[in-house]
Order: C-alpha cells, then sequence, then structure tokens
C-alpha cells in the first residue's frame, strides 16, 4: 500500500471513528440509564411488598421524573407529589358530588383540566408540571373508576402511595450513586455566557451597538439557564443561596446587553465627550475586561468611582442631556457587572448574593386560552366517539387522551410533542408486547421482570438524551411500565394488552390531529399576540403601573427570547421586527425606572411640580414634553444634594431614553395607539 493510500485509509478510519464517537451514547448517558433502571426496579419492589393496587403508577412515576440532574428530579417530584393530592382530592369532591351522572362528571372534569392546563400556562418549570398534572390527574382516579364511583377514594390514596414510592425510589438511587448536581453543571455554561455578555458589552463600548439581532443571540444563549436555576435549592443546604445567584446573574446579563447598548448610542450623540464622560467610559471597560479591573473589589471601586462621576457632572452644572446620560449608562454597565460577577461567584462557592430577584416569564393569555379550551374540545370530542363505539375500555383511552393533551400544553411545541407522541406510543406498546410475551413469555418471578424491562429503559433513557427524539424516549419509558401492567403474579392477557396498546395508539392519533386542527396557533399568531401582551405591558408603564424595572427586563428579554423563535420572512422583516420588539422592550423599561425614581423623589418638596410634569410627560408618551422634563430635572440637581442628585441622574436619563426611543419609533408606535 503506498503512502497516500494508507493516508486516505487513515483519514477514512479516523472518519469513521468520529462518526462512531459522534453516535455512541457517552458513559454519563449509560450512567443515566442505570440508575433510572434501578429506580424503577426498586419503586416496583417497593410497591409490590406493600401490595399497592396499582405497583405500574410507582415505576411510570420514576419514568416521569427521570431526569439527567438531581435538582431537576427533586424539583420536579415536589410538584408531582403536591400535584397529585390536590388532584385527588379534587376527584374524590367531583365523584361525591356527581357520581351518580357520568355527564355532568365528564363535563366537570373537562373544565378542572382545562382550568389547570390554563394556570400552567402562567407558571414556570416544574410548577406548571405541577398545575397540569392536578388536571389529569382527576382522570386516573375518577374517570378510570366511573363504573365503580364507590372506589374513589381507595384508588386516591394508592395513586398518592404509589408516587410517593416513586419519589423515595428515584431520589434514593440519585443519591446513593451520585447523580450530577445542577448548579455544577450550570456552573460553567453561566459563566461562558457571563464571558459572552462581557465581550458583547466591550464591543459596544469600542464600536459601536452590535443591534438587535446579535443582542437576541445573547438573550437566547441566557434565557435557557433559567430553568436550571430554579431547581438548584433542594440539592444543597446552601442552595438557595447558590439558586438566588445564578439568578441574579442571568437577570444582570439581560441588563448589561441593554446598558451597554444604551451607553454606546449616548456615546455616539456627543461630538467630544468631556473629560469626566471619558474617565466614565474608561472605568466601564474596565468593569467589563478579562483582567483584574473586573473583580470584585476592583468593580465596587469602579462603582464608588462612577457614582462620583455621575455626581459631579451634576453638580457642576452646564452638562447637555447626553453628557448626563452617557455618565448614567457607564455606572448602570458598571452595576449590571457587580451583579453578575456576584451572581457567578454566588452560584459556585454558595455564599450570600447581593440580591435575590425573580426571572419572570413571559405567558400570552390568547395562548393559555387556547390551551385550554383544545384540551377540552379534544377531551369532549374523544369522549362523544368513544360512547358511540361502546368500547368496553373507553375509561382507560379518556384517561390517555387526558394525560397526553395536557401533557403537550405545557411544552414549547406542541407539535413536535405530538409528532414524537405519534412515535413514541407505539415503540412503547412494541416494547411492552415484545417484554411480556416473547421474553418472559409466562415467567413469573421479579429479577427476570427487572431484566427484561433494562434493555427498554436504557434505549428510552439514551433517545431522552438527545433533544430530537426527547419525546419519543420521554413517551416510551413513560408508557412502557403502563402497558406492561407489572402485576404479582404477572397476568398474560394478549386480548386485553393489544386493546390496551390500539388505545393509546389511538390517543395519540387524537393528540396529533388536536394540535394541528383544533384552535391551532401559527407563528403569526404568536408574534401578535407578544405584539399585543408587549402594547399593554408599556401602556401599564407608562401610566406608572406593573412591577420593578428588572424584573420587567428579565420578563421583556423572555419574550424577546420566544419572540425570535417565532420570528420569521425575510431578513429585512426579521430584523425590523426585532427592531420593533427591542424599541418596546426599552420604553417599558426606561418608564418603570423612571416613575420608580420619581416615586422616590415626591419626599422633595422642591421638586414636586417637576416629578408632576415628569409623570404627565411619561404617561402622555410625547417625547418633546419628556425632553424638557428630563432636562428641568438636570437644571434643577446642583441645588440638591448627593442622594438626590443620583436618583435626579437616572431619573431624566430613563426620561431621555424614552423620548428618544418613541421619537425613532414614531410611525410604529403610532400604530400600536401608544400611548393610549
Amino acid at each position: 500500500m503506498s503512502r497516500a493510500e494508507a493516508a486516505r485509509g487513515g483519514g477514512l478510519g479516523g472518519r469513521l471513528l468520529d462518526a462512531l464517537d459522534r453516535r455512541i451514547p457517552k458513559p454519563a448517558a449509560w450512567a443515566f440509564a442505570l440508575r433510572i433502571w434501578l429506580a424503577m426496579t426498586l419503586a416496583l419492589y417497593a410497591a409490590f411488598w406493600l401490595q399497592l393496587d396499582s405497583a405500574s403508577s410507582a415505576a411510570v412515576c420514576v419514568a416521569i421524573l427521570a431526569q439527567p440532574k438531581r435538582g431537576q428530579a427533586l424539583s420536579k417530584a415536589t410538584y408531582r407529589f403536591l400535584g397529585t393530592v390536590i388532584g385527588g382530592l379534587v376527584a374524590i369532591v367531583l365523584m361525591g358530588l356527581f357520581g351518580q351522572d357520568r355527564v355532568l362528571l365528564l363535563v366537570s372534569f373537562a373544565c378542572w383540566l382545562g382550568l389547570c392546563v390554563f394556570v400552567a400556562q402562567f407558571l414556570q418549570d416544574t410548577r406548571a408540571y405541577g398545575a397540569m398534572l392536578s388536571g389529569y390527574t382527576v382522570a386516573i382516579i375518577a374517570i378510570a373508576h366511573i363504573d365503580a364511583p364507590q372506589t374513589t377514594f381507595d384508588a386516591a390514596i394508592g395513586r398518592i402511595a404509589a408516587i410517593t414510592v416513586g419519589i423515595v425510589a428515584i431520589t434514593f438511587i440519585n443519591d446513593a450513586l451520585a447523580s450530577p448536581s445542577t448548579w455544577h453543571s450550570l456552573l460553567p455554561r453561566l459563566a461562558a455566557a457571563h464571558d459572552a455578555a462581557k465581550a458583547f458589552a466591550r464591543e459596544s463600548l469600542i464600536a459601536g451597538d452590535p443591534g438587535p439581532e446579535r443582542t437576541a443571540a445573547l438573550i437566547g444563549r441566557i434565557a435557557p439557564m433559567r430553568a436550571d436555576a430554579n431547581a438548584i435549592a433542594g440539592e444543597l443546604d446552601d442552595g438557595v443561596h447558590r439558586a438566588a445567584g445564578a439568578r441574579s446573574a442571568i437577570a444582570a446579563l439581560y441588563v448589561l446587553a441593554a446598558a451597554s447598548r444604551a451607553l454606546a448610542a449616548a456615546m455616539g450623540r456627543l461630538p467630544e465627550p468631556d473629560p469626566l464622560v471619558r474617565e466614565a467610559h474608561a472605568l466601564a471597560l474596565r468593569a467589563i475586561s478579562e483582567g483584574e479591573g473586573a473583580g470584585a473589589e476592583a468593580l465596587e471601586r469602579h462603582g464608588e468611582r462612577l457614582r462620583d462621576l455621575v455626581d459631579a457632572g451634576l453638580r457642576d452644572g452646564g452638562r447637555s442631556l447626553d453628557a448626563v446620560m452617557a455618565l448614567q449608562r457607564t455606572l448602570d454597565v458598571v452595576n449590571a457587572a457587580t451583579f453578575a460577577e456576584d451572581g457567578v461567584r454566588a452560584l459556585g462557592d454558595g455564599h450570600k448574593p447581593l440580591r435575590d430577584i425573580a426571572l419572570p416569564t413571559h405567558r400570552d393569555v390568547q395562548v393559555a386560552v387556547r390551551g385550554a379550551l383544545r384540551v377540552m374540545i379534544a377531551f369532549g370530542l374523544t369522549t362523544g366517539f368513544f360512547v358511540l363505539a361502546g368500547l368496553p375500555q373507553s375509561s382507560f383511552a379518556l384517561v390517555q387522551v387526558a394525560a397526553t393533551c395536557a401533557l403537550s400544553s405545557v411544552t414549547p411545541d406542541p407539535r413536535k410533542f405530538a409528532q414524537g407522541v405519534l412515535i413514541g406510543m407505539p415503540l412503547a406498546a412494541l416494547c411492552a408486547g415484545f417484554t411480556l410475551f416473547v421474553m418472559l413469555n409466562g415467567a413469573q418471578g421479579f429479577p427476570l421482570l427487572a431484566i427484561a424491562m433494562a434493555p427498554v429503559i436504557a434505549l428510552g433513557c439514551l433517545l431522552s438524551l438527545n433533544p430530537p427524539t426527547f419525546t419519543i424516549g420521554f413517551i416510551t419509558i413513560v408508557f412502557f411500565p403502563a402497558l406492561m401492567a407489572p402485576e404479582n403474579p404477572q397476568s398474560y392477557d394478549p386480548q386485553t394488552f393489544l386493546m390496551n396498546a390500539l388505545l393509546v395508539v389511538t390517543a395519540a392519533i387524537i393528540l396529533f390531529l388536536t394540535v394541528r386542527l383544533v384552535l391551532p396557533i401559527s407563528a403569526s399568531q404568536h408574534r401578535a399576540f407578544a405584539l399585543d401582551e408587549a402594547r399593554r405591558d408599556l401602556a401599564e408603564a407608562l401610566a406608572g403601573e406593573g412591577g420593578d424595572a428588572t424584573t420587567r427586563t428579565s420578563l421583556n428579554a423572555d419574550r424577546l427570547f420566544q419572540f425570535s423563535a417565532w420570528n420569521s420572512g425575510s431578513g429585512a422583516v426579521r430584523r425590523a421586527s426585532l427592531h420593533h420588539a427591542f424599541a418596546l422592550a426599552q420604553v417599558e423599561a426606561a418608564a418603570a425606572r423612571a416613575h420608580a425614581q420619581l416615586r422616590q423623589l415626591r419626599r422633595v418638596t422642591t421638586l414636586v411640580t417637576l416629578i408632576g410634569r415628569a409623570r404627565e410627560a411619561l404617561a402622555a408618551g410625547r417625547s418633546q414634553d419628556l425632553d424638557r422634563a428630563a432636562q428641568d430635572l438636570v437644571a434643577r440637581a446642583a441645588t440638591q444634594d448627593r442622594e438626590v442628585r443620583l436618583m435626579l441622574a437616572r431619573a431624566a436619563t430613563d426620561l431621555a431614553t424614552a423620548s428618544r426611543v418613541i421619537r425613532r419609533h414614531g410611525r410604529f408606535f403610532r400604530r400600536l395607539s401608544l400611548p393610549s
């Protein structure tokens, strides 16, 4: 063989090894599959030992709680237990009220399920799952026992007992086998996002505003970490501080991106910055550098010096409004950098961070209403179909339809979830049938059952770790034990199994058709709904209503993150849409901050008249009045003390920011009838 042939062979071999390396799961994935198999086996064994009526529910609970990180599993387990208890109580109440009238029972359950789905739309992460679970738990307890209402109480107790066994089993296995901690995997991701945000801010200060598309990309890198940040609290004794630090850092990174863009715009309006502005700009650059200037002590010094510079800029008088804005924005950049650095350190070492704030998520009322109505309509139509068909196991099918429709309602993309269910349900049925009638084939004994289940559980876990196949893997490991229905002794009834398999596949088809035909929501509708919510929030902010500015910034960042995913069309259209979305967010945050400062300044009697004019200018949204109000506040600052001057600088800067954005996007704001 020639050297060239050897090189080609080596190249082919290298590519083959690379391909295998990409497709063969990593050791961490196999460890995850082993933990879930052991937890499901332990849950089944404990359920058999306790002689629970539905041992498979304990295994299904473990499958639903199958999360690669300990904090994620603990958080989901907590809300799963609470949702099960609430659902059990509601099931008992509904059965007590309507046990003798099936129509009223089904209608009341559909209303309850719709209400839970609606509420879940406005909650975050595992809390949304808990709310949704309390809805379809009623189906598992009440609808499944619609022919024997006297057994509802026992079914509720058995369900809660099985869920408790599953939670204890997976918690024990995760602790015993040292399941990876959520905070430990989040720390490098948050640190990398911190570095990316500082690089973005440096580029803004040196080369100018990177633009809305680059900003949206940065937000898209930061926003997905919110779920992990909320899941850390229960992992360690200092988990509350680590979670607070992660949330504080994420919020600070949002503010850092916005403040650096605002500073770049302010510097661009100054033809020749004076010495104070140049020094402030240099300090801001040092605060977002990679060297020692970005440490905690250095950031504290930079912040104190910048407050002195802002105070000096107003005390001396004679400076333009743009110069005051530039000074204040440098302080905003350093403050954001300080909170970000402190938050990342708190996540790593567990110290109490400088602040503990919430990270709200954007939710559209129209989307929530449609999601609730979709579930109710799907359940109602399915109920009518199965009643007319007269199938003997209709209640089992209704439970599956309620569960899958409810699960789809809290996923980011119900259509993709439905596609995964359509593939995962037949796969789960095939795996359950093969395991029961080929591998076990009438055998009894728990060890054989555990060994036979291992390959399918491993397959489902490995599929669930890959984002494109997550739903397929999740449905496989959840419905595999549900269809097998492990018992002691094990029952082998092919007719019952085939009917159940047919019904779960039918439920998957119903879900697939439902999300496409019943009140579907297109990307353009998502954008319109988000724009309408942003318009209402902005109107509230201009009127002085709403929440904290930092909270609004986080909410708007999440809205922009979702808006970017829904944004479509040509490049120019996407850029224009993002540009307008960022304009709405910028004015809203500026108005919220300005009103907050003006409320604090009301105690200064000499400023009451000016504050009233500024608030009226914000409510009216007229750029000329906003500029005039900002200039009046700056002009009056020289006669006040240091604390008041700093508040005046912040208020004047935000008033002027709102004015400039409204003027720049005047046609867009007029089209939205803002302010109203």
